[in-house]
Protein backbone atom coordinates (compact mmCIF):
# COMPACT_ATOMS: atom_id res chain seq x y z
CA UNK A 1 0.00 0.00 0.00
CA UNK A 2 1.17 3.85 -0.77
CA UNK A 3 2.45 5.54 2.05
CA UNK A 4 0.59 8.62 -0.09
CA UNK A 5 -2.86 6.47 -0.64
CA UNK A 6 -5.66 8.79 -0.19
CA UNK A 7 -9.64 6.43 -0.27
CA UNK A 8 -11.78 8.34 -3.16
CA UNK A 9 -15.16 7.01 -4.96
CA UNK A 10 -13.28 5.95 -8.06
CA UNK A 11 -11.46 3.06 -5.48
CA UNK A 12 -15.18 1.26 -5.45
CA UNK A 13 -15.65 0.88 -8.98
CA UNK A 14 -14.45 -2.83 -9.93
CA UNK A 15 -16.59 -3.51 -6.12
CA UNK A 16 -19.34 -2.30 -7.36
CA UNK A 17 -18.79 -3.65 -11.43
CA UNK A 18 -18.52 -7.23 -9.50
CA UNK A 19 -21.59 -6.53 -7.36
CA UNK A 20 -23.62 -6.01 -10.64
CA UNK A 21 -22.28 -8.63 -12.63
CA UNK A 22 -23.59 -11.10 -9.14
CA UNK A 23 -26.60 -9.37 -9.74
CA UNK A 24 -27.05 -10.20 -13.51
CA UNK A 25 -26.29 -14.11 -12.46
CA UNK A 26 -29.14 -13.94 -10.05
CA UNK A 27 -31.05 -12.30 -12.71
CA UNK A 28 -30.22 -15.61 -14.88
CA UNK A 29 -31.07 -17.72 -12.31
CA UNK A 30 -34.10 -16.06 -11.27
CA UNK A 31 -35.53 -16.21 -15.03
CA UNK A 32 -34.62 -19.63 -15.86
CA UNK A 33 -35.78 -22.77 -15.07
CA UNK A 34 -32.49 -24.24 -13.50
CA UNK A 35 -32.14 -25.95 -10.35
CA UNK A 36 -29.73 -25.30 -7.55
CA UNK A 37 -29.13 -27.49 -4.49
CA UNK A 38 -27.91 -26.64 -0.75
CA UNK A 39 -24.32 -27.61 -0.38
CA UNK A 40 -24.38 -26.57 3.43
CA UNK A 41 -23.32 -29.84 5.18
CA UNK A 42 -25.99 -29.12 8.25
CA UNK A 43 -29.25 -28.24 8.45
CA UNK A 44 -31.01 -25.36 8.73
CA UNK A 45 -31.95 -24.72 11.97
CA UNK A 46 -30.34 -22.99 14.31
CA UNK A 47 -27.33 -25.24 15.72
CA UNK A 48 -27.42 -26.69 12.01
CA UNK A 49 -26.52 -22.77 10.80
CA UNK A 50 -24.28 -22.74 13.54
CA UNK A 51 -22.36 -25.76 11.73
CA UNK A 52 -22.66 -24.34 8.92
CA UNK A 53 -21.26 -21.44 10.02
CA UNK A 54 -18.22 -22.38 11.18
CA UNK A 55 -17.51 -25.42 8.77
CA UNK A 56 -16.91 -22.36 6.17
CA UNK A 57 -14.68 -20.57 8.14
CA UNK A 58 -13.11 -23.83 8.86
CA UNK A 59 -12.53 -24.39 5.47
CA UNK A 60 -11.19 -20.61 4.62
CA UNK A 61 -8.67 -20.96 7.71
CA UNK A 62 -7.35 -24.12 6.26
CA UNK A 63 -7.03 -22.38 2.73
CA UNK A 64 -5.41 -19.92 4.26
CA UNK A 65 -3.40 -21.62 6.34
CA UNK A 66 -2.16 -24.26 3.61
CA UNK A 67 -1.17 -21.08 1.26
CA UNK A 68 0.85 -19.41 3.73
CA UNK A 69 3.04 -22.69 4.65
CA UNK A 70 3.53 -23.45 0.77
CA UNK A 71 4.61 -19.60 0.65
CA UNK A 72 7.34 -19.79 3.58
CA UNK A 73 8.72 -23.02 2.25
CA UNK A 74 8.54 -21.07 -1.37
CA UNK A 75 6.62 -23.71 -2.74
CA UNK A 76 5.44 -21.25 -5.72
CA UNK A 77 4.66 -23.89 -8.43
CA UNK A 78 2.52 -26.11 -5.51
CA UNK A 79 0.98 -23.04 -4.95
CA UNK A 80 0.21 -22.23 -8.82
CA UNK A 81 -0.30 -25.88 -9.10
CA UNK A 82 -3.19 -25.77 -6.33
CA UNK A 83 -4.75 -22.15 -7.68
CA UNK A 84 -4.83 -23.17 -10.98
CA UNK A 85 -6.70 -26.23 -10.71
CA UNK A 86 -9.26 -24.84 -8.06
CA UNK A 87 -9.44 -21.77 -10.46
CA UNK A 88 -9.85 -23.66 -13.58
CA UNK A 89 -12.76 -25.59 -12.26
CA UNK A 90 -14.37 -22.33 -10.15
CA UNK A 91 -14.39 -21.12 -14.04
CA UNK A 92 -15.46 -24.50 -16.28
CA UNK A 93 -18.51 -24.83 -13.65
CA UNK A 94 -19.94 -21.08 -12.89
CA UNK A 95 -19.50 -20.72 -17.32
CA UNK A 96 -21.38 -23.48 -17.70
CA UNK A 97 -23.97 -23.29 -14.69
CA UNK A 98 -24.74 -19.44 -16.41
CA UNK A 99 -24.58 -20.38 -19.88
CA UNK A 100 -27.29 -22.95 -18.90
CA UNK A 101 -29.24 -20.43 -17.56
CA UNK A 102 -29.19 -18.07 -20.29
CA UNK A 103 -29.83 -20.19 -23.17
CA UNK A 104 -30.58 -23.45 -22.24
CA UNK A 105 -34.49 -21.58 -22.07
CA UNK A 106 -34.55 -21.68 -26.11
CA UNK A 107 -35.07 -24.16 -28.75
CA UNK A 108 -31.85 -24.41 -29.42
CA UNK A 109 -30.73 -27.66 -31.31
CA UNK A 110 -27.54 -29.36 -29.09
CA UNK A 111 -27.71 -26.84 -26.68
CA UNK A 112 -25.76 -28.50 -24.06
CA UNK A 113 -22.85 -29.60 -26.30
CA UNK A 114 -22.69 -25.61 -27.70
CA UNK A 115 -22.56 -24.64 -23.91
CA UNK A 116 -19.78 -27.09 -23.23
CA UNK A 117 -18.02 -26.01 -26.00
CA UNK A 118 -18.22 -22.46 -24.71
CA UNK A 119 -17.72 -23.09 -21.13
CA UNK A 120 -14.25 -25.31 -22.32
CA UNK A 121 -13.36 -21.86 -24.18
CA UNK A 122 -14.18 -19.57 -21.52
CA UNK A 123 -12.03 -21.53 -19.30
CA UNK A 124 -9.38 -21.60 -21.28
CA UNK A 125 -9.36 -18.12 -22.46
CA UNK A 126 -9.37 -17.11 -18.63
CA UNK A 127 -6.87 -19.74 -17.57
CA UNK A 128 -4.54 -18.13 -20.16
CA UNK A 129 -4.83 -14.67 -19.24
CA UNK A 130 -4.47 -15.22 -15.59
CA UNK A 131 -1.41 -17.80 -15.70
CA UNK A 132 0.31 -16.41 -18.61
CA UNK A 133 -0.08 -12.90 -18.98
CA UNK A 134 0.01 -9.60 -17.25
CA UNK A 135 -2.39 -8.02 -18.84
CA UNK A 136 -5.34 -5.92 -17.03
CA UNK A 137 -7.84 -8.86 -18.62
CA UNK A 138 -6.40 -10.90 -15.07
CA UNK A 139 -7.98 -7.89 -12.38
CA UNK A 140 -11.61 -8.66 -15.06
CA UNK A 141 -11.62 -12.51 -14.56
CA UNK A 142 -10.92 -12.22 -10.64
CA UNK A 143 -14.26 -9.25 -10.44
CA UNK A 144 -16.15 -11.72 -12.50
CA UNK A 145 -15.68 -14.91 -10.79
CA UNK A 146 -15.99 -12.92 -7.61
CA UNK A 147 -19.85 -11.86 -8.54
CA UNK A 148 -20.62 -14.87 -10.18
CA UNK A 149 -19.13 -17.05 -7.73
CA UNK A 150 -20.50 -15.20 -4.95
CA UNK A 151 -24.44 -15.71 -6.18
CA UNK A 152 -23.98 -19.24 -6.74
CA UNK A 153 -23.07 -19.62 -3.09
CA UNK A 154 -26.16 -16.83 -2.63
CA UNK A 155 -28.39 -19.56 -4.54
CA UNK A 156 -26.74 -23.00 -2.75
CA UNK A 157 -27.22 -21.59 1.13
CA UNK A 158 -30.19 -20.84 2.95
CA UNK A 159 -31.01 -17.46 4.60
CA UNK A 160 -29.88 -18.21 8.24
CA UNK A 161 -26.36 -20.00 7.18
CA UNK A 162 -25.40 -17.66 4.72
CA UNK A 163 -25.85 -14.77 7.10
CA UNK A 164 -24.11 -16.53 10.12
CA UNK A 165 -21.15 -17.79 7.50
CA UNK A 166 -21.18 -13.86 6.59
CA UNK A 167 -21.12 -12.74 10.48
CA UNK A 168 -18.29 -15.79 10.94
CA UNK A 169 -16.14 -14.91 7.94
CA UNK A 170 -16.12 -11.05 8.92
CA UNK A 171 -14.76 -11.79 12.76
CA UNK A 172 -12.67 -14.42 11.35
CA UNK A 173 -11.07 -11.98 8.63
CA UNK A 174 -10.43 -8.97 11.26
CA UNK A 175 -8.81 -11.95 13.54
CA UNK A 176 -6.80 -13.23 10.21
CA UNK A 177 -5.70 -9.80 9.00
CA UNK A 178 -3.63 -8.97 12.02
CA UNK A 179 -2.97 -12.18 13.90
CA UNK A 180 -3.44 -15.32 11.09
CA UNK A 181 -2.54 -16.14 7.94
CA UNK A 182 -4.80 -13.74 5.62
CA UNK A 183 -1.88 -10.71 6.66
CA UNK A 184 0.99 -12.69 6.35
CA UNK A 185 -0.32 -13.88 2.93
CA UNK A 186 -1.04 -10.20 2.55
CA UNK A 187 2.32 -9.09 3.10
CA UNK A 188 4.64 -11.81 2.10
CA UNK A 189 3.02 -13.67 -1.30
CA UNK A 190 0.23 -11.85 -2.73
CA UNK A 191 2.54 -11.81 -6.50
CA UNK A 192 2.55 -15.81 -6.20
CA UNK A 193 -1.61 -16.03 -6.23
CA UNK A 194 -2.41 -15.18 -9.65
CA UNK A 195 -5.99 -15.21 -10.17
CA UNK A 196 -6.74 -14.74 -6.35
CA UNK A 197 -6.53 -11.27 -5.80
CA UNK A 198 -6.83 -7.80 -8.19
CA UNK A 199 -5.11 -4.75 -7.69
CA UNK A 200 -6.78 -1.23 -8.39
CA UNK A 201 -4.79 2.59 -8.59
CA UNK A 202 -2.49 1.20 -4.79
CA UNK A 203 -5.52 -1.04 -3.72
CA UNK A 204 -5.33 -4.78 -3.70
CA UNK A 205 -8.31 -6.97 -2.26
CA UNK A 206 -8.66 -10.47 -2.48
CA UNK A 207 -11.22 -12.65 -4.18
CA UNK A 208 -12.74 -13.85 -1.32
CA UNK A 209 -13.91 -10.38 -0.10
CA UNK A 210 -15.43 -10.17 -3.71
CA UNK A 211 -17.42 -13.41 -3.34
CA UNK A 212 -18.58 -12.74 -0.19
CA UNK A 213 -19.78 -9.44 -1.16
CA UNK A 214 -21.58 -10.97 -4.01
CA UNK A 215 -23.11 -13.55 -1.98
CA UNK A 216 -24.73 -10.80 0.27
CA UNK A 217 -26.15 -9.00 -2.03
CA UNK A 218 -27.08 -11.93 -4.92
CA UNK A 219 -29.12 -13.67 -1.80
CA UNK A 220 -31.04 -10.85 -0.81
CA UNK A 221 -32.19 -10.74 -4.25
CA UNK A 222 -33.12 -14.76 -4.87
CA UNK A 223 -34.50 -14.65 -0.93
CA UNK A 224 -36.77 -11.76 -1.27
CA UNK A 225 -37.41 -11.97 -5.03
CA UNK A 226 -37.32 -7.73 -5.12
CA UNK A 227 -34.01 -4.95 -6.00
CA UNK A 228 -35.42 -3.85 -2.85
CA UNK A 229 -32.87 -5.14 -0.27
CA UNK A 230 -30.31 -6.29 -3.06
CA UNK A 231 -30.07 -2.38 -3.85
CA UNK A 232 -29.58 -0.93 0.32
CA UNK A 233 -27.41 -4.29 0.43
CA UNK A 234 -24.87 -3.02 -2.57
CA UNK A 235 -25.04 0.34 -1.23
CA UNK A 236 -24.21 -0.96 2.46
CA UNK A 237 -21.02 -2.93 1.33
CA UNK A 238 -20.11 -0.38 -0.96
CA UNK A 239 -20.17 2.63 1.92
CA UNK A 240 -18.51 -0.02 4.84
CA UNK A 241 -15.49 -0.36 1.75
CA UNK A 242 -15.39 3.22 1.73
CA UNK A 243 -15.28 3.16 5.40
CA UNK A 244 -12.05 0.50 5.05
CA UNK A 245 -10.47 2.58 2.12
CA UNK A 246 -10.24 5.53 5.22
CA UNK A 247 -8.90 3.14 7.69
CA UNK A 248 -6.07 1.88 4.79
CA UNK A 249 -5.04 5.98 4.58
CA UNK A 250 -3.72 5.21 8.35
CA UNK A 251 -3.37 1.35 8.67
CA UNK A 252 -1.84 0.29 5.48
CA UNK A 253 -3.81 -3.14 5.91
CA UNK A 254 -7.33 -3.52 7.01
CA UNK A 255 -9.76 -6.49 6.31
CA UNK A 256 -12.29 -6.17 3.79
CA UNK A 257 -15.29 -8.08 5.33
CA UNK A 258 -16.16 -6.96 8.80
CA UNK A 259 -17.65 -3.22 7.56
CA UNK A 260 -19.05 -4.07 4.19
CA UNK A 261 -20.57 -7.13 5.56
CA UNK A 262 -22.24 -5.53 8.22
CA UNK A 263 -23.20 -2.24 7.21
CA UNK A 264 -24.34 -4.41 4.25
CA UNK A 265 -26.37 -6.93 6.33
CA UNK A 266 -27.99 -3.95 8.25
CA UNK A 267 -28.86 -2.08 5.16
CA UNK A 268 -30.96 -5.29 3.37
CA UNK A 269 -32.41 -6.49 6.69
CA UNK A 270 -33.76 -3.67 8.03
CA UNK A 271 -35.04 -2.44 4.21
CA UNK A 272 -36.45 -6.07 3.50
CA UNK A 273 -38.78 -5.28 6.85
CA UNK A 274 -40.33 -2.76 5.00
CA UNK A 275 -41.65 -5.07 2.23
Amino acid sequence: MNDMFKAKLIHLTPILASLLFGVLCAVLLLTSSIETYVITPFSEDIFGSLGNASYFVILVGVGASLIYFLLKRRSHKLIMLITGFALTTAVFMLSFIYLLAAFGRFSIPHIEALILISALTITILAGFAVFRTQSRFCNLIVLCLGGSLGTFLAASIPTLSAILILCFLAVYDAFAVYHGPVGKIALNGLEHLRGLSFSFQDIQMGLGDLTFYSLLSGHMLLKFRSPIPCVASIIGILFGCFLSFKMLERKGMFPGLPFPIFLGLTASLLTSLLL
